[in-house]
């Protein structure tokens, strides 16, 4: 199954940082949030990515093409070009680096890979957010309901989107980023049927988490799976700062490609 990432916004409200760099390449610890992301599908069995790129994508694709000079230690010889890596830090990914336009919406940027896609489901994500969620459970809870949509919920600290649901997780409303506390909230991690292409049908002006998912919920289509673990969205410099300071005191709750998994790989 293909992991698509959003990672083609402004990042304006961390604009201490992305004035310089996509947000997705804001560092965590030496790393660019992007990398932790992927770290975690990865963990999962999911190493086959596309990123959906817009604001600085080139230096998305600088990072990955030149990926063993970022990660590893090298020694160049120049009387010959030759590059000997010291220490081997390749991933078994997969990445698919694609142009979806520098203002393309969330929904835009989507429609533009279904190419890669085809006619399989696929995750979805944005390039922003880290989780210690299991996404083989997520999965399972996908499969069960036969929907289009599964969305990653939990309990927030405020200012995302809510959902409101059945005991079973149908969602009945989704409103992105209203005013109050308490509510379920979009966390992302989505599980997606390629149907859900055909809602995509303002072009690069269609905001995904607006007429398409708030169609889907009208129609029973979109349900949400219940996290009650560690989520945390690198929306503005404290948030960085927060992110790097669990990473050094080793509280990175996401980082759960240093646990043994039990269970068969996904694909």
């Amino acid at each position: 199954m293909k992991v698509l990432i959003l990672a083609g916004g402004y990042g304006t409200r961390l604009s201490e940082e992305t004035m310089i760099r996509p947000k997705p390449m804001v560092e965590i610890g030496d790393k660019p949030i992007l990398w932790h992301i992927m770290k975690g599908y990865s963990h999962y069995g999911f190493h086959e990515f596309i990123i959906l790129l817009g604001y600085k994508g080139y230096m998305i694709k600088e990072y990955f093409a030149n990926y063993f000079l970022h990660q590893s230690d090298v020694t160049i010889d120049l009387s010959n070009n030759q590059i000997e890596v010291h220490n081997n830090a390749s991933e078994s990914w997969k990445v698919t680096l694609l142009d979806t336009g520098r203002d393309s919406m969330t929904g835009g940027r989507i429609l533009r890979a279904q190419r890669f896609v085809g006619d399989e489901p696929f995750m979805l994500t944005y390039g922003d957010g880290v989780s210690d969620i299991n996404l083989h459970d997520l999965l399972k809870f996908h499969q069960s309901h036969g929907k289009l949509v599964t969305v990653t919920t939990l309990r927030p600290e405020g200012r995302y989107g809510t959902v409101a649901c059945e005991p079973d997780g149908c969602i009945q409303t989704f409103l992105e980023k209203p005013k109050g506390n308490g509510a379920w909230i979009s966390c992302g991690f989505f599980i997606c049927q390629p149907e859900v292409f055909n809602y995509l049908n303002e072009g690069d002006k269609t905001i995904f988490e607006h007429g398409p998912l708030e169609t889907m919920a009208k129609e029973g289509q979109f349900y949400a799976y219940k996290h009650y673990g560690f989520w945390k969205c690198m929306d503005t410099l404290r948030d960085k700062v927060h992110l790097n300071k669990l990473w050094v005191d080793n509280q990175a709750k996401w980082k759960v490609w240093d646990k043994i998994l039990l269970g068969q790989t996904c694909k």
